[in-house]
């Protein structure tokens, strides 16, 4: 990773900003939510309410299909049971934001705002628990994150390698709760998802070509017809793993269920795996401020501001 990741990142903020305005105002969706009951439930499916100030809104079981939040302040609104389906929630700052059980599918999700700070805080992460991703286009950072029983199946999170011109965007996944997540046929080709907990995972058919999955958790999961090419996998728990013999591109021998862990893996890459992980940390973070301060700029010259 280096610098022209954050010009990336720029690029990213100038080409998908929108051309129109916000169709209601802040306070018009305030009056909407208050004025809906179980009988009547609020619609806003297809509304743009892009860099509107929405947070701690109750948008729980709300119909928002094909809605537009780019750029919206998104801090501690919930959206549990939401339909999102179609949603664009592009560059929406979304801290303690509550998207339990909701309808994220074929949802563009790119460039999310997780954090008021350089560095991931437990204490101002979103909810996506038992979230609904199927088909979504997904590039954030989600590390740390618990995105347990979710549906990845079919969901693009992988890396766009025709469109990395200024440097590698991709999903961060390291160290996040994917327990019981369907990933069946996703593609996740050099996404980050170092020591992440795979337990009981589906990636049936998933695209994890690239991606780092170094020290992930994946007693349990089922890695059948996964596509494996240059992936790293060192050190990654493979106990009770299943489809192991299908995985295309594996580069490396898988010890019998007893072993813990993969085998050493060749020596090219050996140095990598025995960098510290607080240069790791060390690293993403440098990136991280260097690039949080390119996107920063970008809105605040259209108009958006920090929380």
């Amino acid at each position: 990773m280096d610098r022209p990741l954050s010009f990336a990142w720029v690029l990213l903020v100038l080409s998908l900003s929108p051309a129109l305005g916000a169709d209601l105002s802040a306070e018009q969706v305030g009056e909407i939510l208050a004025a809906a009951s179980p009988d009547r439930p609020a619609d806003l499916s297809g509304k743009s309410l892009e860099n509107l100030d929405l947070s701690n809104s109750d948008f729980k079981g709300v119909n928002l299909s094909g809605a537009n939040f780019f750029g919206a302040k998104l801090d501690g609104a919930d959206f549990s049971g939401a339909d999102l389906s179609g949603a664009k929630l592009d560059l929406a700052w979304i801290m303690r934001a509550n998207f339990t059980n909701a309808d994220l599918s074929n949802a563009s999700l790119l460039g999310l705002v997780v954090s008021s700070g350089l560095e991931i805080s437990l204490a101002e992460a979103p909810t996506f628990k038992g979230a609904n991703f199927s088909g979504a286009r997904v590039i954030a950072r989600l590390s740390q994150f618990d995105l347990s029983g979710g549906k990845f199946n079919n969901a693009r999170m992988g890396a766009d390698m025709k469109n990395q011109s200024m440097g590698l965007m991709r999903t961060d996944l390291s160290g996040a709760n994917l327990s019981g997540t369907d990933f069946s046929k996703a593609d996740l080709g050099r996404a980050l998802m170092r020591f992440a907990n795979l337990t009981g995972a589906t990636l049936v058919g998933a695209n994890l070509s690239g991606a780092d999955l170094s020290g992930a958790d994946l007693t349990g999961a089922d890695l059948t017809d996964a596509d494996a090419t240059e992936a790293d996998l060192g050190g990654a728990v493979l106990i009770d793993t299943r489809g192991l013999d299908t995985i295309r591109g594996l580069q490396v021998t898988v010890k019998p269920r007893s072993a813990r862990r993969v085998p050493k893996p060749e020596p090219s890459i050996v140095p990598l795996l025995q960098r510290d992980s607080r240069i790791f940390q060390a690293q993403d973070r440098a990136i991280d401020d260097f690039t949080f301060k390119g996107i920063s700029a970008c809105l605040q010259g259209r108009g958006i501001r920090r929380p």
